[in-house]
């Protein structure tokens, strides 16, 4: 990596991803060239079917092109064998899902707790300070023996965020992440995501269809048919 280049977090080399290859192919995304770097605060935006999905896929190494290639902080993943793609998935990337994907017997503090049980190499000291200070960073001190079950949707979310935050990644994937939540709920998560943005320097790629999530990005990737047709960086 190149002087130049040195705040390339995940570099997009013409990734492409072709499902059920043969007659009835369907490209779900077409010579992808993308550069996220450090600090960005990007989302993905294009009708249903443009590859939204599959490119954030793509970048959190959760799905391998079938041509191109995938650089995280430099490192070409098409030579990583399955294990250690999945440490870069735990160790270097965070997700934050629409579906809330709580345990549902884990409190609040143990779900954010558990990103860190799964990373490893955190002492039981700093654990409690870091979630601890996931806790207030999110406004949730009062509810953290509270299970999913307790929480309302905009709580669960918070947690969600809490957990992919607290192992410090170098990128946050957010798919669709305001989806399920209503108006006032989906604008207190932009703020705090984009609070995090600013004060942390956390590192965030989402795809949505919120116009008022578009809004508030300061970088606007837009696809159609599997191909970025704009790259837009916004005040």
């Amino acid at each position: 990596m190149t002087r130049s280049d040195a705040d390339v977090v995940v570099r997009l080399e013409k990734a492409t991803r072709i499902y059920n290859p043969g007659e009835n192919e369907v490209r779900a995304i077409s010579d992808v060239d993308l550069d996220v770097r450090r600090g960005d605060y990007l989302a993905l935006v294009g009708p249903s079917g443009s590859g939204k999905s599959t490119v954030l896929h793509t970048i959190g190494c959760l799905d391998r092109p079938d041509q191109g290639k995938v650089f995280v902080e430099g490192r070409d993943t098409s030579q990583l064998d399955a294990n250690a793609l999945s440490r870069v998935r735990n160790e270097r990337v965070g997700f934050i899902f629409q579906s809330f994907n709580l345990i549902p017997v884990f409190t609040a503090y143990e779900n954010i707790e558990f990103s860190l049980q799964i990373l490893g190499g955190v002492s039981p000291s700093e654990m409690r300070d870091r979630v601890g200070e996931m806790l207030a960073v999110l406004g949730l001190e009062k509810q953290r023996d509270r299970r999913p079950n307790q929480l309302s949707g905009g709580q669960q979310q918070r947690v969600e965020i809490g957990r992919a935050l607290v192992k410090r990644p170098a990128i946050i994937l957010a798919d669709e992440p305001t989806a399920n939540l209503d108006r006032k709920t989906s604008e207190d998560i932009i703020g705090l995501m984009r609070r995090m943005n600013e004060e942390k320097q956390a590192t965030f790629v989402f795809s949505t269809h919120d116009e008022h999530l578009m809004r508030h990005a300061r970088r606007v990737v837009r696809l159609v048919d599997g191909r970025v047709v704009s790259d837009e960086r916004t005040p």
